[in-house]
């Protein structure tokens, strides 16, 4: 098992198959994509293929497959199918954007893919288009139908809470996932370097959120075993579920159980980490996951037991596209 010196395990693989996206959401990419992102090197299907097996010799299994965009690769659907025939104990997961769901849904299933997280941030459509610069709302909802109808086991969708924009849609969100039984994420907004001012201006705690569930009836459960940061709160009224990201609580750090790799095969050991370990290297030929394995419990021994966040310290994530989230 990956252990570091504060007794977490991590199970959990988070890979960015590429640090673009074609949206331009308000609080992650608002002038689109940095040029110097268009033309990095992002992993091949044979590196990612080696990647995965060594990850898989240290206790992963859990793996997400996220961007920027992941839906933008053109070898997607190979990605996973290579991934899944390979390890088919691993959870595989997706976090998209939703623009090509209608279309990826049924191949993606086929592929081997489990799970999938869709990004809402408003169900009005003018102010979905505010944040995310897309008048694409209707088109998301339809690929998140059609995931529904293909037979995906898990469903959920994420949501960045902004001050003064769709705050005051947590009541009809909540709503819209009672009813059509969707697993709900309110993600808290985070600072990172290229939206500080963004960041000041929209930024609000959950708690109202929180207040929120416990008198609609629900009460906080234990998240799954390679679940994401999320603390869950559930009804027996509804199946609904709701989850709160805080990274801003004072505990959040003391479960974490993820690791992150880029779309360069560089190990980031923390979202707001100040540094990175390139795996590259190791990843040109077969029979070589025991040098990434020491590298990366090597590594593992630097992991602080925190972020930085709290002191305005959001170490080298510019954007949230970089590395997926």
């Amino acid at each position: 098992m990956l252990t570091d010196r504060f007794n977490r395990q991590f199970t959990y693989l988070r890979l960015s198959l590429l640090p673009v996206c074609n949206f331009k959401c308000s609080y992650c990419l608002p002038n689109g994509n940095p040029k110097e992102a268009l033309h990095r090197s992002h992993l091949t299907l044979d590196e990612i293929r080696r990647l995965v097996i060594a990850f898989s010799g240290l206790g992963i299994k859990k793996i997400r497959f996220t961007g920027g965009e992941p839906t933008l690769r053109p070898d997607l659907i190979k990605i996973v199918e290579t991934i899944s025939l390979n390890n088919p104990d691993t959870i595989l997961a997706l976090t998209t954007n939703g623009f090509k769901l209608t279309e990826l849904t049924d191949p993606l299933k086929k592929a081997g893919l489990g799970c999938l997280n869709v990004s809402v941030d408003s169900l009005i459509p003018d102010k979905f288009e505010q944040i995310t610069g897309q008048n694409l709302l209707r088109h998301v909802l339809k690929g998140i139908e059609k995931a529904r109808m293909v037979g995906f086991s898990t469903i959920k969708i994420n949501t960045v809470v902004l001050k003064g924009i769709n705050d005051g849609e947590v009541g009809s969100l909540i709503e819209w996932a009672e009813n059509n039984q969707f697993e709900l994420r309110f993600i808290e907004l985070m600072e990172t370097g290229d939206r500080v001012d963004y960041f000041k201006q929209h930024h609000t705690d959950l708690d109202f959120i929180k207040n929120y569930l416990t008198e609609r009836g629900y009460f906080p459960v234990a998240r799954a075993v390679h679940g994401g940061p999320a603390d869950i709160w559930q009804s027996p009224k509804t199946k609904s579920r709701f989850g709160l990201i805080r990274p801003y609580r004072k505990d959040f750090c003391d479960s974490c159980n993820r690791l992150r790799v880029t779309s360069e095969g560089a190990l980031q050991l923390c979202l707001f980490g100040s540094g990175t370990l390139s795996l590259r290297k190791y990843l040109q030929r077969d029979g070589e996951e025991k040098y990434i394995q020491e590298a990366v419990l090597s590594a593992l021994g630097a992991k602080t037991k925190t972020h930085f966040l709290h002191e305005g310290n959001y170490g080298i994530t510019r954007n949230l596209a970089t590395i997926g989230g």
